[in-house]
């Protein structure tokens, strides 16, 4: 017996280390957590101490029509909640874009690169801020934190309509990028810990539209704020100060609402908890582990698709950005008007939901994540080299380049589909939180770069901006091929574990799933592509 009472056995592997591919073999075996031989029960030394109150020996049958009432409970204080946040987050962050084009370059007497550092500066400080926030997000009650927040930031927002020029515009723009930053994050961990794996592209799918959702709603509220004319405050004024008390109320709401997990939702009965946390099991990714582990950092910054997810991340970020910051000014470039340049911005809203939707039920049906986001890929090289070529000498053109510009923007089903990946195929809680941290750094990284390839001097078509934008769409090709090869060559290996009578390989009861064991700590682990 060991000294952890665990029986010593023979090495699982010496049988198979002759195999013809024994170093791909080794190389699994290496990895695997160095206390493979676990025994047939689980360890719950190695469990959060609140989790374990809450965690069965071993995995049992939760029946279909329990798994939807759960389904249903959670989605109604957890997924009502990002849905939401992430809706006003995303009217938020387009407010500026809306205000281009009602008066506020002019009444802050905005020039040259100045505008575009507006949208910059928010990246930069998420881009500083997002490791310490994704170690505060793993540590903290989560809901009371989003909760805080979301207050902040409507405090900030709101403090946007007494900025007179540059200097204050960009104070307020950096600290709406830092209470901003923890959005995200947040609900890549929310994903992850309510939910099963085959419901998480969906459910991140339906948070990540809302950028569509803003699209619609946001273009419409920020034509009628420009009707007003007259008043102590200017149009744009008005429409920053009511976005962001709105803000300050739904944040106080979340903190009221919204449960920290599953182990301390009062709005729960004990054994619903019970049976949200074991629904869970399979994805064996963890729920919540509070203890930092060193070990798990390094393997995050090792392990190629954690690297993959962000750079997916840099790919499609950097030309959302700019796209995004810019799409007032490029749509009424064309000789629209303003309500004509704001009502196209809803059509484009709905062209959003339509791909992102589309995309996750293509997903749902074939099990395709990456074939589908590379599919997603080519209208966005088709749009881009119209927007190059075509002229803008007559009305048909300029509405053909308006729908060109939209199919563009199809490379976001890419962005969304990685974030899903990345919570479903990223375990143990100290790695998931390095592998969030640094997709939202690059994410960070893209966004502040966007919108400097909009160069002042290349207006009005852009066409540096839009050719940075095909070399990001070839790499995001690249990228999605790399990973694809990458987490089927895994799998491969794993199933041969398995085939050679690996019990750690193919546990059925998946004893260990709450172990906080990282995807390659775990033998049982298989990645979804």
């Amino acid at each position: 017996m060991s000294k952890h009472g665990e029986p010593n056995m023979v090495n699982p592997y010496r049988d198979i280390q002759q195999a013809d591919d024994e170093h791909d073999l080794g190389e699994v075996e290496r990895t695997l957590s160095p206390e493979l031989d676990k025994g047939d029960q689980p360890r719950y030394d190695k469990v959060d101490k609140e989790l374990a109150q809450y965690v069965a020996d071993e995995a049992f049958e939760i029946s279909e029509t329990e798994n939807a009432r759960l389904r249903k409970l959670i989605d109604k204080r957890i997924l009502a909640i990002m849905i939401t946040t992430y809706f006003i987050q995303a009217i938020d962050k387009g407010t500026l874009s809306f205000s281009s084009i009602m008066g506020i370059r002019e009444d802050t007497g905005l020039h040259d690169q100045q505008y575009a550092w507006l949208t910059t500066c928010i990246y930069i400080t998420i881009l500083i801020v997002e490791y310490p926030q994704n170690y505060i997000i793993a540590r903290v009650p989560i809901a009371k934190y989003l909760s805080f927040m979301i207050i902040a930031w409507g405090v900030v927002l709101a403090c946007t309509a007494l900025c007179k020029d540059f200097t204050g515009l960009v104070v307020v723009r950096t600290l709406l990028g830092l209470f901003e930053s923890a959005c995200q994050p947040a609900f890549v961990i929310l994903s992850s810990i309510w939910y099963k794996r085959e419901e998480q592209a969906s459910r991140v799918t339906y948070w990540y539209m809302m950028n569509g959702a803003q699209q619609i709603v946001g273009g419409l509220l920020a034509y009628c704020f420009s009707l007003i004319k007259n008043g102590p405050l200017k149009s744009w004024q008005w429409l920053f100060l009511s976005y962001g008390i709105v803000s300050v109320l739904y944040g106080l709401f979340v903190g009221c609402w919204m449960p920290d997990s599953p182990m301390r939702a009062k709005c729960f009965l004990e054994e619903d908890k019970r049976l949200m946390v074991e629904r869970v099991r399979a994805n064996q990714t963890g729920v919540q582990n509070r203890k930092f582990k060193k070990a798990q950092v390094y393997e995050a910054l090792k392990d190629p698709q954690v690297w993959g997810y962000a750079l997916v991340q840099l790919c499609t970020t950097l030309p959302t950005s700019g796209l995004g910051s810019f799409q007032g000014i490029i749509i009424s470039s064309f000789g629209f008007s303003l309500l004509e340049t704001q009502l196209l911005a809803m059509v484009l809203g709905f062209y959003i939901i339509i791909v992102l939707l589309g995309s996750v039920w293509i997903v749902k049906k074939t099990k395709q994540n990456l074939l589908t986001m590379s599919g997603f890929c080519i209208p966005s090289f088709i749009g881009t080299i119209c927007l190059m070529t075509v002229p803008t000498d007559t009305k048909t053109q300029k509405i053909g380049l308006v729908i060109c510009y939209y199919i563009t923007l199809s490379f976001w089903s890419a962005q969304t589909l990685a974030l899903s990946m990345l919570s479903r195929n990223v375990g143990g809680q100290t790695k998931k939180a390095v592998a969030v941290a640094l997709n939202f750094i690059i994410w960070a990284a893209g966004n502040a770069i966007g919108p400097q390839v909009f160069l002042d001097s290349d207006k009005p078509r852009y066409f540096i901006a839009f050719s940075t934008h095909l070399g990001c769409y070839s790499l995001l090709v690249i990228v999605i091929v790399g990973l694809r090869f990458y987490l089927k060559h895994q799998n491969k290996k794993r199933d041969e574990l398995a085939a050679t009578g690996v019990q750690e390989a193919a546990d059925g009861r998946m004893i260990h799933a709450f172990e906080d064991l990282t995807d390659k700590e775990n033998a049982n682990f298989r990645y979804v592509y």
